[in-house]
């Protein structure tokens, strides 16, 4: 996305506040068994440079080593998921449904399909991925 408009987003009580000064990546639906455990479902995110990406309030804010490459980020309060962070990458992934407002971004793709749940049926995107996708070191042009 070329849409440079400063993004904003915040768990549920606010707890937990971000801005982001730069594009966003299309949306990415990842069904990997982690963000059906710690979503309820999958994980509909888009990402930013971490350059772009500022935290305005933190006062929730817990991370989480989920494996031995990543961390997830969420607010100890309200329990919302909000970030993703590799150790090696140079982005952000943000769970889209926390940013405010109209966002503009659709679905590009599904990733680590073969561990989706057996309840539901995918829609949208460009692509279905057994396993990862990595997206490009900055996320523009999506």
């Amino acid at each position: 996305m070329n849409d440079t408009t400063k993004k904003t987003g915040s768990c549920e009580c606010g707890a937990v506040a971000y801005e982001i000064d730069g594009p966003l990546s299309a949306v990415i639906c990842c069904h990997c068994t982690q963000c059906r455990k710690t979503t309820g479902h999958h994980m509909a995110a888009t990402g930013a440079a971490q350059g772009d990406f500022r935290l305005t309030r933190e006062d929730g804010l817990k991370w989480y080593r989920s494996s031995d490459r990543a961390k997830r980020g969420f607010c100890e309060h309200c329990g919302s998921t909000l970030f993703w962070q590799a150790d090696d990458r140079g982005y952000v992934a943000v769970a889209a449904g926390t940013l405010d407002g109209d966002i503009g971004l659709k679905v590009k793709g599904h990733i680590f399909c073969d561990d989706k749940g057996d309840y539901y049926d995918l829609h949208g995107g460009e692509f279905q991925m057994p396993g990862d996708y990595v997206r490009p070191e900055k996320p523009a042009e999506d």
